[in-house]
C-alpha cells in the first residue's frame, strides 16, 4: 500500500512513478547539482547553525535547554570554516517531470542536509556518498542518491567575504579570551606559553587569502523511482571521476546524463540490466514478482557496525513500534541501517514517521509523540550524554559509530532469539564476517577475514582438510559471541558443535557472474540474510489465515467501522502459541504494522488484486503447510531453519550472469559547437537546452526491448514492487489506518511557525485519538472476560494480553507527556512532571485546607461503611507516589512511572491523580512549551475523560506484577458485641492467605482488635485462619468478620465468620478458616450493574449458627440439593476452563458460600434424624460412625479384597488422618476438609457411593433422605465424576497438618 512510511525496504516501496499512467519505466528522473550560489554569496543556514550552536553551548555548559534568542547573532563560537552557509540546487535536469515534481527544498535539504562546508588545502578532501529519501503526503517515495565533493572557490568575493568572517572572528575571540592584565607578562611557565601560541596558531592558520586556497562542498544527484543504489552510485563516481581525472572523459558529460535520464529503462520485475558509465558498464537487477522485493543496501555493513546481538535487539523495538534514533557522523550509515531494519521486517511494513536523514533545521522533530524511525547525523558531537532527547521512556537509541544500542525497558525477547542469532551468525561467518561485529573483536574479525571458513571448504586441495564437512565450531572457539551463545545455548539444549557454514554457490557452479566479485558476495550475504528474517515470520505465521477475520458485510460498510472491526482473532492465535513466545507475540498484534498486513488480506481476497508483498508471503506460507501436513511442528517452539537461500541466491545468480537487456550507449548530442567544454576540477554548467527533454520518438525502447515486457512493465508498475493498487482501495486503507500516523514526514520546506503549529495539532489529535482507541480496546477486553464470569460469551482474553495493553497505555501516557516538554529530569517524562509536583508541594507546606494538597480525607469514596470502622485511607498522589519510590526493586524513572501507572489503575485513580496533576498550571506553563498536549486545554479534558472510564472495571495490575514487594496490611477483627467479647482470655492468632503466599501464624495482643503488620506480597487474598490457644477462664470467642485491608493498593477484604472458637461451643472448633470477598467502594455501588456479582463469600452467620436445629434451617428439597450441587461443581469446571492466568480462587468454590463443601453438607443434613433434648449432633459424628463400622468389618472378615473394601480403607484412612490432626478443629470444619481431600484426590464419588450402603445410614436417617435414594445418589455421582480430569491443588492452609 502506498501508506507505507517506511516500507519493507528499498524498491518494496511505492513511487508515484507508478501512480500516473504517463510515468515512462526509465531509470532516472532527474539529475540535480548543488552548491555555492556565487549571486547570492555567503548566507548563513540559520536553522542548521542554530542547532548546532544550541549543542555546542550545552557540550559547553550542560545548561538550558532551548537558548534564548541571543543565539540568533551570526556571533556562534564557531571558526567561519566550521559555520553552515546555505546550499543552493543549482540546477536539475530536467525542469520537470509530471509524474513526480520537483520538491526543490526538500531535494536542497537532503543532498546537503548541512548546508555547504567550506575547506582549505590544509584539510581532508574525499569525496562522500549518501542516499536519501523523499516521502510525500501520500506515503509514496521517491530515492535519492548524491556524491559530495569539494571544488577550489575561484569567486573573489566569496574569498574575501571568508577572509573578512576570520577578521571580525579573531576580533571577538580576543575580547572574549583577554587574560586579565596583571598576568600579561607572567608567562613563566612552559606550558602557558605553549598553551597560548597554539591557540593563536590555530587562529592565524585558519584562512588567509593571500596564503590559502579556499575548497567549497559541491553535490551531483540522481533522483529515481527505485533505490538502486549500488549503480546510481557508480555513476556518479564515474561522473566526478571525469571531471577530476588529467584526459577529459571520452564524450561530454552531457552525453552520460542524457543517456542515464532517457535512454536507460527501469529492468523490469525479474530482469536485469546493464547500461554504461563514463567508463564502464553499470549492472541492476531486480526481483520477479514471486521473490522478496528490491533491497540494494549492504546488509553486512549493519551487522559490521552494530553486531547480530544488538541488531535483532533494535529489529524487535521496530517490529514493537518503539520509537528509534538512529544516530551517526556518517549519513550513508543512517540510511543504511534504516532501509535494512525495514526490509528485513518482511512481510510488514513501517507504518509510522519514517526519515532516515533528518536535516539539522528540523530537530524540533524530534518530540513527535508518535512512533518514529528517524536518523540524526551526530556532527562529530561524540558523547551521547550531552544529546537532550525530548523523551526516552521508549526510546530506542542507536549510536552506530560507536556500536552500541540503548534499549527501552522491559523489552520482550524475540522469539527463538538465541537459535536466530545462531543462523544468522552461521550466515555471516560463511562470509567471514564476525557476529560481535567489527568493534570489539578487532583481532578475531581480523583472523577470520583471513580466513572465509566458505574458501576451506571449498578447497578440497587443502591436504589438512579432507573430504569432511569442515566443524567451523573448532575455528570459532575463541570468538566470544560463541562463547556467550555457548553458555546460553547450555540452558537451552541446542547444540553447537552443529553449526553448519554453508558451501557457497558461486564457487561450485561456474556460471560466469557478470559483476565483480565482491558485488556478487553482497547480492549473496543480503539474499541469505533476507531470507533468514523472512522465514521467521513464515514459521511464526504460517497458519495465521485461519485467524483473519473476514468482515460479515460489504468491504464498504467495513471500511466506515474499521476502528470498531475486530479483524483478527488474538486471543485463540496467543493460545495457540507457545509461552515463551507471549511476551512478544501478544505485544506485536497490537501495532500498526500487523493491523495494516492484516487489513490488506482482507482487502485483497482474491488473488489477482493481492498486494505483491502478500503474494510472496501467502506463496511461503503455502509451502511451510505443505511441509508441515502434521501441523504440530507449527505449535512448537522447535526451531526450523530456512530453506529457501539456495533458491533465492540462484535466481540473482542467474539474472547476474545472463544480463537480459543492455540499454542504449551514451552518444553525442546536438550541441553547439563550444558547448560542454572540459575545466579539469569542476563539475561544469551543463547545458540545459540539451538536457531539458527526452527523445521525441521513443525508438530505443521498440529497438531494445521485447514487445511483451513494454505492456507488462506498465501493469508491473502499478502492482508490483511499486505498490500501488487500485485508488479507492488505497484511499480507504489510508484513511483506515491513520491511527495517530498521520505524518509519515515532516514538510521539507519552509519552516514558519504555523507550519510547526500544524503539525503539532495533528499529533494533539493523534494523540487522542489513540487514548480513545487504547482505553476502548482494554474496557472491551475485561467487559468480555467479566461477561464470561457471568456466564455470557466466549472468554478471549489472557493475562499476557492484559499486560501488553497496559505496557501500551503507559507508552501512550509517556508520548502524551513529553510532546513540546521543555524541562525534563531522567528518562521518563511523566515521572520528571510527578517529581516536579512533589517538589512543590513539599515547599509549599498546606495551610490547614486538605483539598490544595491533592489529599482530601475522602469520606464519600472508599470502602463501605464497616461499622466498627476501619479509619478510611486517604487518597493522595503525592503518597502512592511515595510507596513507588519506597519500593527497592524499581531503579529507574521508566520503572517508577510504569509502576505508579499500574498502582494508580488498580485504586481506580489514574484519571483523577492525573487531573491533580494537571492543576497545577503555574508547572505545567513551566514544563511545556505552548503547543504541548497538555496544553491543549479541551483534548486534555477528553483525556482525562476516557482514562476515568477505567473506573468501570478492577484491575490487579499492581499487584500481580509486583509480587515480591513488601506491603503493609492492616487487619481488624470484629466480635460480636451481644456475647461477652470483653471478657475474652485467650490469646488469639491469625494467618492470612493469598494467592501468592501465606503470612504465618501472627499472634494478635490481647484485647487489640486492629493491627498491622508487612510482609511480602500476598496478592489477592483468599483465606483467614483464626484461632486461640484456649487458656484462661473465659477462652470462647464469638467473632463476627475479620477485615483485611492492603494499605498500598486500598483493596479490603472482608472474611465472614459468625461462629464461636472454643472447646464445648458449636462444634467445638478452636480454629476456623474463613473465605473472603472482595469489598468494592461506594462510588461504585449506584453503578452497580456493570460490575459483575461479588465473589462468594464464606457460609453466612445464619446458616452455620447452630447447625442442625430443625426449626431455624429453611428445609430445602431434593431438587433444589440437586441443584447448588450440579452449580458448585460448574463452577469448578469452569474455573479449569479458563486461562491459567486469570483463575479466580479455588478455594472459594470450594469452601464459599455456594461452594461444593456447603453442597455436600446439604446432602448430608436431608433427612438426617433430628437429635432428642438439646444435643447437636454435626455430620462428622455420622462419618466417625461409619468409619468405626467399616474398621471393625475390616478386622472381622478376612475375605478376598473387593473395590468396595479398598474405597472404605481409604475412607477410613481419611477420617483418622484428620482426627488426628494437631490442629484444634471444629467438626464442621473436619468435614471441610475431607471434603477439599476428596475432591483433591478424586475420591468424593466413591465415598457417597460407600456412604450409601452403609447400615449407619440407615440407622441415622429417615426414609425420605437424598442419600438413601439410588437414582438421586447415583446422578449425584455422576455430577462428582466430572471432576475427576482436573487437578485440583488446595491451598495449604485448607489442608495445613495432614500428611496425606
Amino acid at each position: 500500500m502506498s501508506g507505507d512510511g517506511g516500507g519493507g525496504g528499498g524498491g518494496s516501496s511505492s513511487s508515484s512513478s507508478s501512480s500516473s499512467p504517463s510515468a515512462p519505466g526509465r531509470f532516472a528522473d532527474y539529475f540535480v547539482i548543488c552548491g555555492l550560489d556565487t549571486g547570492t554569496g555567503l548566507e548563513p543556514d540559520e536553522l542548521s547553525a542554530l542547532c548546532q550552536y544550541i549543542q555546542a553551548s550545552k557540550a559547553q555548559d550542560g545548561g538550558g535547554r532551548f537558548i534564548s534568542s541571543t543565539a540568533e547573532g551570526e556571533n556562534f563560537e564557531q571558526t567561519p570554516l566550521k559555520r553552515t552557509f546555505k546550499s543552493k540546487v543549482l540546477a536539475h535536469y530536467p525542469e520537470n517531470v509530471e509524474w513526480n515534481p520537483f520538491d526543490q527544498d526538500a531535494v536542497g535539504m537532503l543532498c546537503m542536509p548541512k548546508g555547504l562546508s567550506f575547506k582549505t588545502q590544509a584539510d581532508a578532501r574525499e569525496p562522500q556518498f549518501h542516499s536519501f529519501i523523499i516521502t510525500r503526503e501520500d506515503g509514496s517515495r521517491t530515492f535519492g542518491f548524491s556524491l559530495t565533493f569539494y571544488e577550489e572557490v575561484t569567486s573573489k568575493q566569496i574569498c574575501s567575504a571568508m577572509q573578512t568572517l576570520y577578521h571580525m572572528h579573531n576580533a571577538e575571540y580576543d575580547i572574549l579570551h583577554t587574560p586579565p592584565t596583571n598576568h600579561k607578562d607572567n608567562c613563566s611557565t612552559i606550558e602557558d606559553c605553549n598553551g597560548s601560541s597554539i591557540s593563536k596558531l590555530q587562529r592565524f592558520n585558519s584562512y588567509d587569502i593571500s596564503r590559502d586556497t579556499l575548497y567549497v562542498s559541491k553535490c551531483i544527484c540522481l533522483i529515481t523511482p527505485m533505490s538502486f543504489m549500488k549503480a546510481c552510485r557508480k555513476a556518479l563516481e564515474q561522473l566526478h571521476q571525469a571531471v577530476t581525472s588529467p584526459q577529459p572523459p571520452p564524450l561530454p558529460l552531457e552525453s552520460f546524463i542524457y543517456n542515464i535520464l532517457y535512454e536507460v529503462p527501469l529492468p523490469p520485475a525479474g530482469r536485469s540490466l546493464k547500461f554504461s558509465g563514463v567508463y564502464g558498464p553499470i549492472i541492476c537487477q531486480r526481483p520477479s514478482t514471486n521473490e522478496l522485493p528490491l533491497f540494494d543496501f549492504p546488509v553486512k555493513e549493519v551487522f559490521e557496525l552494530l553486531g547480530v546481538e544488538n541488531m535483532i535487539q533494535l529489529f524487535t523495538c521496530a517490529l514493537l513500534e518503539f520509537q528509534i534514533l538512529l544516530y551517526s557522523q556518517h549519513y550513508q550509515r543512517l540510511m543504511t541501517v534504516a532501509e535494512t531494519i525495514t526490509a528485513l521486517m518482511f512481510p510488514f511494513q513501517w507504518q509510522h514517521v519514517y526519515v532516515p536523514i533528518l536535516p539539522a533545521s528540523l530537530l524540533h522533530f524530534l518530540d513527535a509523540p508518535v512512533p518514529y524511525l528517524m536518523g540524526l547525523h551526530s556532527n562529530g558531537l561524540d558523547d551521547r550524554s550531552k544529546l537532550e532527547l525530548p523523551q526516552e521512556a521508549n526510546l530506542c537509541f542507536v549510536d552506530i559509530d560507536n556500536h552500541y544500542v540503548e534499549l527501552p525497558e522491559d523489552l520482550p525477547q524475540f522469539p527463538n532469539k538465541l537459535e536466530f542469532i545462531q543462523e544468522v551468525s552461521e550466515v555471516l561467518m560463511g562470509f567471514g564476517i564476525s557476529p560481535e561485529g567489527n568493534l570489539h573483536c578487532s583481532e578475531i574479525a581480523s583472523k577470520m577475514k583471513s580466513l572465509r571458513t566458505c574458501d576451506i571448504v571449498s578447497d578440497k586441495r587443502n591436504g589438512n582438510i579432507g573430504g569432511t564437512t569442515l566443524n567451523s565450531y573448532e575455528l570459532l572457539k575463541e570468538n566470544e559471541t560463541i562463547a556467550r551463545l555457548q553458555a546460553l545455548v547450555k540452558r537451552t539444549g541446542v547444540s553447537l558443535e552443529k553449526v553448519e557454514v554453508r558451501e557457497e554457490i558461486g564457487v561450485k557452479k561456474n556460471l560466469k557472474v557478470q559483476c565483480d566479485e565482491e558485488e556478487f558476495k553482497v547480492y549473496q550475504l543480503n539474499i541469505q540474510i533476507r531470507e533468514v528474517f523472512a522465514n521467521r515470520f513464515t514459521q511464526m505465521f504460517a497458519d495465521y489465515e485461519v485467524f483473519v477475520i473476514q468482515p460479515s458485510q460489504d468491504k464498504e460498510s467495513w471500511f466506515t467501522n474499521r476502528e470498531q472491526m475486530q479483524n483478527f482473532d488474538k486471543a485463540s492465535f496467543l493460545s495457540d502459541q507457545p509461552e515463551p513466545y507471549l511476551p512478544f507475540l501478544s505485544r506485536f498484534l497490537e501495532t500498526q504494522m500487523f493491523a495494516s498486513f492484516i487489513d490488506n488480506k482482507i482487502m485483497c481476497h482474491d488473488d489477482d488484486d493481492k498486494d505483491p508483498v502478500l503474494r510472496v508471503f501467502d506463496s511461503r506460507v503455502d509451502k511451510i503447510r505443505l511441509l508441515n501436513v502434521r501441523t504440530p511442528t507449527l505449535r512448537t517452539s522447535m526451531y526450523q531453519k530456512c530453506t529457501t537461500i539456495d533458491e533465492a541466491e540462484k535466481a540473482i545468480e542467474l539474472r547476474l550472469a545472463k544480463i537480459d537487456h543492455t540499454a542504449i550507449h551514451p552518444h553525442l548530442l546536438d550541441m553547439k559547437i563550444g558547448q560542454g567544454k572540459y575545466e579539469p576540477g569542476f563539475f561544469p554548467k551543463l547545458q540545459s537546452d540539451v538536457l531539458s527533454t527526452g527523445p521525441t520518438s521513443n525508438k530505443w525502447t521498440k529497438r531494445n526491448a521485447p514487445a511483451q515486457w513494454r505492456r507488462k512493465d506498465r501493469q508491473k508498475q502499478h502492482t508490483e514492487h511499486l505498490r500501488l493498487d487500485n485508488d479507492q482501495r488505497e484511499k480507504y486503507i489510508q484513511e483506515a489506518r491513520n491511527l495517530g500516523s498521520s505524518i509519515r514526514q515532516p514538510k521539507l520546506s519552509n519552516l514558519s511557525p504555523s507550519v510547526i503549529a500544524q503539525t503539532n495539532w495533528k499529533f494533539v489529535e493523534g494523540l487522542l485519538k489513540e487514548c480513545r482507541n487504547k482505553t476502548k480496546r482494554m474496557l472491551v477486553e475485561k467487559m468480555g472476560r467479566e461477561a464470561v464470569e457471568l456466564g455470557h460469551g466466549e472468554v478471549n482474553i489472557t493475562g499476557v494480553e492484559e499486560n501488553t495493553l497496559i505496557a501500551s497505555l503507559c507508552d501512550l501516557l509517556e508520548r502524551i507527556w513529553s510532546h513540546g516538554l521543555q524541562v525534563k529530569q531522567g528518562k521518563s517524562a511523566l515521572w520528571s512532571h510527578l517529581l516536579h509536583y512533589q517538589e512543590n508541594r513539599q515547599r509549599k507546606p498546606t495551610s490547614g485546607s486538605f483539598s490544595t494538597s491533592g489529599i482530601l480525607l475522602d469520606t464519600e469514596r472508599r470502602k463501605s461503611d464497616t461499622s466498627p470502622a476501619m479509619s478510611p485511607l486517604r487518597v493522595s498522589l503525592i503518597q502512592d507516589m511515595r510507596h513507588i519510590q519506597n519500593i527497592s526493586e524499581i531503579k529507574t524513572d521508566v520503572g517508577k512511572a510504569r509502576a505508579w501507572v499500574r498502582l494508580s489503575m488498580e485504586k481506580k485513580l489514574l484519571s483523577r491523580h492525573l487531573k491533580h496533576l494537571l492543576s497545577d498550571h503555574e508547572l505545567t506553563k513551566k514544563l511545556y512549551k505552548r503547543y504541548a498536549f497538555l496544553r491543549c486545554d479541551d483534548e486534555k479534558e477528553q483525556f482525562l475523560y476516557h482514562l476515568l472510564s477505567f473506573n468501570a472495571v478492577d484491575y490487579f495490575c499492581f499487584t500481580n506484577v509486583f509480587t515480591t514487594i513488601l506491603i503493609p496490611y492492616h487487619i481488624l477483627i470484629v466480635p460480636s458485641k451481644k456475647l461477652g467479647g470483653s471478657m475474652f482470655t485467650a490469646n488469639p492468632w491469625i494467618c492470612i492467605s493469598g494467592e501468592l503466599g501465606e503470612t504465618g501464624v501472627l499472634q494478635v495482643p490481647r484485647n487489640t482488635l486492629e493491627m498491622t503488620f508487612e510482609c511480602q506480597n500476598l496478592g489477592k487474598l483468599t483465606t483467614v485462619q483464626i484461632g486461640h490457644d484456649n487458656s484462661g477462664l473465659y477462652a470462647k470467642w464469638l467473632v463476627e468478620y475479620v477485615m483485611v485491608r492492603n494499605e498500598v493498593t486500598g483493596h479490603t477484604y472482608k472474611f465472614p465468620c459468625g461462629r464461636w472458637l472454643g472447646k464445648g461451643m458449636d462444634d467445638g472448633s478452636l480454629e476456623r478458616i474463613l473465605v473472603g470477598e472482595l469489598l468494592t467502594s461506594h462510588t461504585e455501588v449506584d453503578e452497580r450493574q456493570c460490575r459483575t456479582p461479588p465473589l462468594q463469600q464464606s457460609p453466612s452467620m445464619i446458616r452455620r449458627f447452630v447447625t442442625i436445629s430443625p426449626n431455624n434451617k429453611p428445609k430445602l428439597n431434593t431438587g433444589q440439593i440437586q441443584e447448588s450441587i450440579g452449580e458448585a461443581v460448574n463452577g469448578i469446571v469452569k474455573h479449569f476452563h479458563k486461562p491459567e492466568k486469570e483463575r479466580g480462587s479455588l478455594t472459594l468454590l470450594l469452601c464459599g458460600e455456594g461452594g461444593l463443601v456447603s453442597a455436600l453438607e446439604q446432602v448430608f443434613q436431608h433427612g438426617f434424624k433430628s437429635p432428642r433434648l438439646f444435643k447437636n449432633v454435626f455430620i462428622w459424628d455420622f462419618l466417625e460412625k461409619a468409619q468405626g463400622y467399616y474398621e471393625a468389618l475390616d478386622q472381622s472378615e478376612l475375605v478376598p479384597e473387593e473395590n468396595w473394601q479398598k474405597r472404605a480403607r481409604i475412607f477410613c484412612r481419611f477420617v483418622t488422618a484428620i482426627n488426628n490432626t494437631s490442629r484444634n478443629i471444629g467438626k464442621d470444619g473436619k468435614f471441610q476438609m475431607l471434603v477439599c481431600l476428596g475432591a483433591r484426590d478424586h475420591l468424593l464419588h466413591h465415598w457417597i457411593a460407600l456412604l450409601a450402603d452403609c447400615p449407619i445410614t440407615a440407622q441415622m436417617y429417615e426414609d425420605t433422605a437424598l442419600i438413601k435414594d439410588h437414582t438421586l445418589v447415583n446422578s449425584l455421582i455422576r455430577v462428582l465424576q466430572t471432576l475427576q480430569e482436573f487437578n485440583i491443588t488446595l491451598e495449604a492452609s485448607l489442608v495445613k497438618g495432614i500428611g496425606i
